[in-house]
């Protein structure tokens, strides 16, 4: 039913084709239809790196009946340079053939794609997602998301889900609007307190104006990127579904903080312990490390499970719960199920390059790979799994041979410079540039670029004007008990499928 006053809200908007007439019209529908439901998996796939976690890997999973999870993070550059690349087999051409405005697609097109490849050109430079993108900036973003998502649900009728970092607030609100343009089931968020998107979802499902609250480094006020699907599509724009929210939290007691109001209150929780692949969560109290430099963890950095399930909300676990005994125990703990990543990383469809995933497999094989929770490798000040592989930036001669640039930018900081101007800065950029811009000359020791890093681990890294190729940084969770055991009966590698079954073997 309509709630009290909303027709009243209305009324005063009587002219079709004006953009509160667009409103009105797109909020009586939503408001109005009944509400479907939405299947609730046992294993959900994580969504990792940049474009590793992509819509083949996505969708071989949610053709099991599963969440098949697709990496949200840099979708606009993924695109971009797929498209310079070709678009080998047509696919995002064919997916954007479903997006609801061609003048969008055609000014994306015109921009990046280049039918015969690049041949030996480097990749064109994109816009940045700042707090005001260019309109360009924001197509581009809103065809990556909108382009992974339809792509994964095509063919099927499982669930697919985006997984976004809370970090990266500026690509947030194109990156969702373009999902649910895809008909997206299931939003994921962590690295951070995911607090805003439930809000932000129901109004993008209404056609409303969606707002974000951006962290902004020596704030003199508040700062806010907004989004407006009317004003961006116009008569364009397609009635959405309100996918469901689940906030990635590491304790019971965050869960519960989001829990306790409506407004920020999730549809469910994945509690992610610091065994999880890519960013973990700092222990909690002052951090400490151990004698190879890792952060030291204890008891309190464990969620309580009877607290969680008290919530009264779907959760599961993530972070060592690869293995089938690992899934029956959650499910037995009050659990819906759990987020598995590493086990998927080595599965045929996931998006690493053949090369780099044929080496883990026989690393793992020969029991030398290992993952070091790194407190120093991302700019965010979050610990950050790293695999030692040689070759990749967990080399120290492979990572000093680097030229500090930061030219992608994904995990920069927004500044309020003393003049009131905003700038941004990341720990991995030049040490000189970083201080000019009012940062600690300490903090950009041992960091890393990973935006660059983790679009070579998936073939899209970045060949510089004196020839320096940029090289890949892989990250696993740091319990390999699942795929240790899967390759005892799949030495050459196993399918998304295969891993979903396997998982799935000790439940009833």
């Amino acid at each position: 039913m309509v709630r009290t006053g909303e027709c009243k809200r209305f009324a005063r908007y009587p002219r079709i084709g004006s953009r509160p007439m667009l409103r009105y019209r797109r909020f009586m529908k939503v408001t109005l239809r009944q509400r479907v439901g939405v299947t609730r998996p046992v294993i959900i796939q994580g969504g990792m790196g940049i474009a590793v976690s992509g819509w083949k890997l996505a969708r071989e999973v949610a053709r099991t009946g599963q969440l098949g999870v697709v990496s949200g993070t840099a979708l606009d550059s993924v695109i971009a340079r797929r498209l310079q690349d070709g678009d080998k087999g047509h696919h995002i051409r064919r997916a954007l053939r479903h997006f609801p405005s061609p003048a969008i697609v055609s000014r994306v097109l015109e921009r990046y794609l280049r039918v015969g490849g690049r041949e030996g050109d480097p990749y064109r430079p994109q816009p940045p997602l700042g707090i005001d993108p260019t309109p360009a900036a924001i197509e581009l973003a809103l065809v990556g998301s909108f382009t992974e998502v339809w792509l994964a649900k095509e063919g099927h009728a499982g669930i697919v889900g985006i997984n976004l970092l809370e970090k990266i607030q500026t690509a947030t609100l194109s990156a969702v609007l373009g999902a649910m343009l895809a008909g997206v089931d299931y939003v994921l968020m962590g690295a951070g307190i995911p607090r805003q998107l439930p809000k932000l979802l129901n109004d993008f499902a209404a056609g409303h104006t969606g707002e974000l609250s951006v962290d902004v480094t020596n704030a003199s006020r508040t700062y806010t990127a907004s989004l407006d699907p009317v004003e961006l599509l116009g008569e364009e724009l397609p009635v959405m579904h309100r996918p469901q929210f689940l906030a990635i939290v590491s304790l019971h007691v965050l869960a519960a903080f989001l829990n306790r109001n409506d407004e920020i209150k999730p549809d469910g929780f994945i509690v992610e312990g610091p065994l999880a692949g890519g960013h973990s969560a700092p222990p909690r109290g002052k951090m400490t490390c151990d004698e190879e430099g890792q952060p030291i963890y204890g008891a309190k950095d464990d969620a309580d499970l009877g607290a969680m399930a008290a919530i009264g909300l779907p959760f599961w676990l993530a972070g060592a719960y690869g293995t089938p005994e690992r899934v029956a125990e959650a499910v037995a703990a009050g659990a819906a199920g759990v987020q598995v990543g590493t086990l998927f990383a080595f599965a045929e469809e996931s998006g690493l390059r053949r090369d780099l995933r044929l080496g883990l497999l026989q690393s793992l094989t020969e029991g030398t790979l290992s993952v070091r929770n790194d407190p120093r490798a991302s700019p965010t000040n979050f610990p950050f799994k790293i695999a030692s592989i040689a070759g990749t930036l967990s080399d120290p001669a492979t990572y000093a041979a680097r030229e500090r640039i930061c030219d992608l930018g994904f995990l920069r900081t927004p500044v309020e410079r003393e003049d009131g101007r905003l700038t941004y800065r990341c720990a991995s950029e030049p040490e000189h540039m970083y201080v000019k811009k009012g940062g600690e000359a300490a903090d950009t020791v041992g960091r890393m670029c990973l935006c660059n890093a983790l679009l070579a681990d998936v073939g899209l890294g970045k060949v510089r004007k004196n020839g320096y190729v940029e090289q890949p940084a892989i990250t696993l969770g740091q319990d390999l008990a699942g795929p240790e055991r899967l390759a005892e009966t799949h030495p050459d590698g196993w399918t998304a499928a295969e891993a979903i079954h396997w998982l799935k073997s000790r439940l009833p």
